[in-house]
């Protein structure tokens, strides 16, 4: 199935009474006198949102337990990238209509969609317009997870792993950065493989991109969007340090594009083989094997 690139027509959400708001009043980029002006905003163009203060992603999933039986639900997320996974994780697919604004420590997802402050979400929330969005699926033997923006195997997920919480609190994205300093004095360099239904790849590292962006603004998959059906995977054969070092300073340099430090493949769907660590939109998840695939036209999200 194709993922459908069409923009949907502006509605008047006024009508829709089903409006929800999640915030996470621990995000880094959050303010109570930001958001109450977001609520007074959006007061004023007649949405009057049922507000979720949710901190867990066990708080997110009883809450959605409760939108997944309202009549097309408008779902507005005023956090970051991990909060929109929680949600996507617990809601039905086909059934609401999705929105983000950027109060997280991470907010790559508003940066896929442009959206660069808080004010110009709610513009965009309520003009109305909204496109199909496709998501991913990540299998393993014990779990299933959604994800919007990218799945990290081997080095990326381990990385990932290794974020320590106090950090990520107090120096944000730098916490990244810290815990891959900690991975090259402790490197592993085991391999796993990546199988397309068309070609198989030895990998180090493996970045499974939904949308183009990796690690805040970084193009990485350049052309690609969260409505692009299929996924771009991109792989590290080498598992030498100084690989990385030259992918590191490409990406900085925004020659990403062009690097010759990575293979990339395009897939519907793919299996993971081998026991490589993997994160899904920053957050770590466990352990291979496993398998992704593609859920087209899993909701509508503003744009």
């Amino acid at each position: 199935m194709v993922a459908s690139n069409e923009v949907h027509a502006s509605q008047h959400h006024a009508a829709v009474k089903n409006v929800y708001i999640f915030v996470n009043p621990t995000s880094g980029g959050y303010s109570s006198s930001c958001f109450d002006q977001t609520l007074r905003t959006l007061k004023a163009h007649g949405y009057d949102p049922t507000v979720f203060n949710v901190r867990t992603p066990a708080d997110i999933l009883a809450h959605c337990v409760a939108i997944n039986q309202a009549v097309d639900p408008l779902v507005i997320v005023a956090a970051g990238d991990g909060t929109f996974n929680a949600v996507v994780n617990g809601l039905q697919p086909g059934t609401a209509t999705l929105a983000v604004l950027p109060y997280g420590t991470s907010n790559v997802l508003a940066a896929e969609l442009g959206i660069r402050t808080v004010k110009e979400g709610v513009a965009r929330i309520c003009a109305g317009e909204s496109q199909s969005l496709s998501i991913g699926l990540l299998e393993l033997n014990h779990l299933s997870r959604r994800f919007v923006l990218m799945a990290g195997i081997g080095l990326d997920g381990a990385v990932v792993r290794d974020v320590l919480p106090l950090a990520k609190k107090h120096v944000k994205q730098g916490a990244y950065a810290i815990s891959a300093i900690g991975r090259a004095c402790a490197w592993d360099r085991a391999m796993f493989e990546i199988v397309t239904p068309h070609r198989t790849e030895q990998c180090h590292s493996a970045i499974i991109c939904n949308g183009s962006r990796y690690g805040g603004n970084f193009i990485l998959a350049p052309g690609r969007t969260i409505f692009s059906p299929g996924f771009e995977v991109i792989c590290v054969k080498d598992h030498r340090r100084r690989t990385y070092l030259k992918l590191a300073v490409d990406l900085f340099c925004g020659n990403a594009a062009v690097s010759r430090e990575i293979t990339r493949l395009t897939a519907e769907s793919l299996e993971i083989k081998g026991e490589g660590p993997i994160q899904i939109d920053g957050d770590f998840v466990g352990y291979g094997p496993g398998r992704l695939v593609k859920i087209e036209n899993f909701a509508k999200m503003i744009v």
